[in-house]
């Protein structure tokens, strides 16, 4: 009876075994040990190189070899940003390149030959508004020079039962509003291509 108890007993011992064996392992047990490689990195915006930088814009600095001085920064609503060793710098009405020549010019009294870098991580300065009938209403930024053609054709295009012929621009200047008509149809057609204006900060497109 013993004997028999016994070879019971190593049976179950060796089907608990073999089945711990057939369980799939998780062979990455935390996540902060995945490959790099395997993570998405956030999306930064696509601008051009003309793009000037404007209050609340987010900047990625970026020194080689000095890592105290890498940094993300949002341009103060002075125009300003902090940069350590040179304290306050002008980011306001400057492009990309002209910010990083000047952070360049300003570090090398503190550093040898040093290699600076901008990012433009969130552009929050210069923005248009479309509304109505087109197919992305919303707020697009404005990153260079850009038509009301080119914005609408930016929101998806116009609806097809959209007035086309009575799009309205709308723009506060100087604190007095003023409104431009944009005729899809005859630009369209190869006419009056002077309606097709250069939008600016804050103006408004509506199609009705």
């Amino acid at each position: 009876m013993k004997h028999i108890l016994s070879a019971l007993f190593m049976i179950c011992i060796f089907s608990s075994w073999t089945m711990s064996q057939n369980r799939p392992r998780n062979l990455v047990s935390n996540p902060d040990r995945q490959p790099k490689g395997k993570q998405s990195p956030e999306a930064e915006p696509t601008v051009p190189k003309e793009f000037i930088i404007g209050p609340e814009d987010v900047l990625s600095i970026f020194v080689w070899h000095e890592n105290e001085l890498t940094n993300k920064v949002t341009v103060r609503p002075d125009g300003k940003i902090g940069i350590p060793l040179l304290n306050d710098v002008q980011a306001s009405g400057l492009t990309p390149r002209q910010l990083q020549e000047n952070i360049t010019e300003g570090l090398k009294k503190f550093i040898a030959g040093p290699q600076v870098s901008i990012v433009v991580q969130e552009i929050h300065s210069q923005i248009v508004y479309i509304t109505g009938a087109v197919t992305r209403p919303g707020v697009h930024t404005l990153g260079g020079p850009m038509t009301v053609m080119e914005l609408l054709v930016r929101a998806g295009g116009i609806a097809e039962f959209a007035k086309s012929e009575d799009i309205q621009v709308l723009r506060k200047d100087a604190d007095k509003p003023r409104r431009f008509r944009f005729n899809y149809k005859t630009y369209s057609e190869g006419k009056d291509y002077q309606q097709n204006i250069q939008l600016q900060n804050g103006d408004m497109v509506i199609v009705p």
